[in-house]
């Protein structure tokens, strides 16, 4: 299929299906004629007074008057000098991510870009081109700043990139597909730099990977049920109707569902001398309900920024062209550490039912780590000790990024939203 792309519209199943699918994408003729009108207001108000990232410097810089001779040199030059990340290059689906989400800001029409520039993002997507983008560098504000520019070099022929499985020139994968390099106007280096794309991408596929992963943990939640001769009666619909939290609704009747006329369940109904089952069997639905309405809380973060304009200065349909601080990643990485920290829960209660299942004194009757030639094999004892240490780096990787912040750009950008960057808004899936 081909993903039609109008600025506003996009789902999170659109940035999987352009990220790690490959589909085609199509920017609307609707699109490129809000992309005109705002490239009109662009060059209109270059020939009159300083504005910022149309006439002036950057950041702490942004005093500095710019002669017109050398305002496209002043774009290219910001691309450049911020392509300053370091580490290995990310992963080729967040990379797409980021670019097709670049280009979704650029097709609202608020960025004063050439319609053009949104296309050469567009190109990349569909000839399988993915910049090479290196892991560190992300301040979350001005967004995705060094990202973006690693990014943003490709359209220009400059920089590495990955093209039909090898690394080479951006030049090079761009003359083979007969793509010419962009040479960037006024505003247009702000505006293919300053984004929370790379957060963004990385929050739409963590949610949606979650989606998945709790899926799973609800049927093995009830496969442990069964496992440990446990009970089904805490997931009973009135009992969770006291506590009404969606989520926990949720995963309560997903257990009960697969719960329903389990022979194994209802072999012990009456003649079980525990009073109760263990935290980590009887509250499953609270836990995983938590992290489920955690989940839908970073949805609702996601669906609001990919209906957003992230750019600094907006482009404004009455002519004006203002600074703001759209571009600030605190709501993305809030909402990251928010579902690092539950996805790490959805760990640590599933690493404690594996250990109880695994040890003979509280199994129930399993043989010991559920080995078949006990002593002979180990069973799944070191299968539990990898299990553990994912649990404990989880953890660790819950730690939340966004309350951290150092001020850049000599002061001027004195508070930065910080993210997990590095560390993977999904690495605890």
């Amino acid at each position: 299929m081909t993903i039609n792309l109008d600025g506003q519209g996009v789902t999170i199943g659109d940035v999987i299906a352009v990220a790690r699918q490959g589909e085609a994408v199509e920017i609307t003729q609707a699109a490129i004629d809000r992309m005109k009108v705002s490239r009109a207001i662009v060059e209109r108000l270059a020939e009159g007074e300083a504005k910022y990232g149309i006439s002036t410097g950057f950041g702490a810089l942004a005093t500095v008057s710019i002669p017109p001779e050398r305002r496209r040199a002043l774009q290219a030059a910001l691309v450049r000098s911020h392509a300053a990340g370091m580490g290995q290059p990310v992963e080729d689906e967040v990379v797409r991510a980021m670019v097709f989400l670049r280009a979704r800001t650029l097709a609202i029409g608020a960025s004063g870009a050439r319609p053009l520039v949104a296309e050469a993002m567009v190109d990349l997507l569909n000839e399988q081109i993915s910049p090479i983008v290196p892991e560190y560098g992300s301040l979350g504000a001005s967004g995705d700043l060094a990202p973006l520019a690693h990014g943003a070099l490709a359209i220009m022929g400059e920089g590495e990139v990955v093209h039909r499985g090898r690394q080479r020139p951006a030049a090079d994968a761009l003359a083979e597909c007969g793509l010419e390099p962009v040479v960037l106007a006024e505003k247009e280096g702000l505006s293919v730099t300053n984004g929370t794309d790379g957060i963004l991408g990385m929050l739409c596929m963590a949610i949606h990977d979650a989606d998945r992963l709790l899926t799973q943990a609800d049927a093995i939640a009830a496969l442990t049920v069964e496992g440990m001769l446990a009970t089904d009666r805490p997931f009973a619909d009135d009992l969770q109707q006291l506590r009404p939290h969606r989520g926990q609704a949720s995963s309560a009747a997903n257990l009960r569902a697969m719960l329903a006329d389990s022979p194994i369940v209802a072999s012990h109904f009456s003649d079980d001398t525990r009073v109760q089952d263990a935290y980590s069997i009887r509250c499953t639905p609270s836990v995983h309900g938590a992290v489920r309405d955690t989940v839908d809380h970073a949805r609702g973060v996601a669906n609001n920024e990919l209906a957003a304009a992230i750019d600094n200065p907006m482009v404004l349909a009455d002519g004006r062209v203002e600074s703001c601080g759209n571009f600030h990643g605190a709501p993305l990485g809030f909402a990251a550490d928010f579902l690092a920290i539950a996805l790490a829960e959805i760990g640590a209660i599933s690493e404690r039912r594996m250990d109880r299942l695994l040890d003979k004194t509280r199994s129930h009757g399993l043989t010991p780590f559920l080995a078949h030639e006990v002593g002979v094999d180990s069973g799944l004892m070191i299968g539990h000790y990898t299990a553990a240490s994912m649990a404990s780096e989880n953890k660790r990787l819950a730690v939340p990024a966004s309350v951290d912040s150092l001020p850049t750009s000599g002061m001027q950008e004195d508070h930065m939203s910080r993210w997990r960057g590095e560390q993977r808004a999904n690495s605890a899936a």
